[in-house]
């Protein structure tokens, strides 16, 4: 199993990038996926999740209305459109998958509870 972020960049404050997260070895439909982003000296945080079966999307707080997820059934694909983009954004963000059952409606924002990761792709907001 392979998941492969891709798609960021340098970009200045208010602007936009679409980050990709392509798999291989599963189909991502039958997976909830999920975004992180870790900026320097500090832990991975959780950025916002997509189900795997009734594909509800979820956010966190720092991103809500600014952070879309979406899947491309087609592709086995997965973006996270980014706008607004802000100083604060600023990460080294992964794209993660998993296919369990949790017990804990809130499980996805803990980062020990993916099973697959991909290697992360670099996210610069700067003037």
């Amino acid at each position: 199993v392979q998941l492969q972020a891709s798609g960021g960049g340098l970009v200045q404050p208010g602007g936009f990038l679409r980050l990709s997260c392509v798999a291989s070895g599963i189909t991502l439909d039958y997976y909830a996926i999920g975004w992180f982003r870790q900026a320097p000296g500090k832990e991975r945080e959780w950025v916002s999740c997509i189900s795997s079966s009734a594909g509800s999307t979820y956010y966190a707080d720092s991103v809500k209305g600014r952070f879309t997820i979406s899947r491309d059934h087609a592709k086995n694909t997965v973006y996270l459109q980014m706008t607004i983009l802000k100083p604060e954004d600023t990460a080294v963000y992964y794209c993660a998958a998993d296919g369990s059952l949790h017990a804990n409606s809130n499980w996805y924002k803990d980062k020990n509870e993916w099973r697959y990761w991909g290697q992360g792709t670099q996210v610069t907001v700067s003037s």
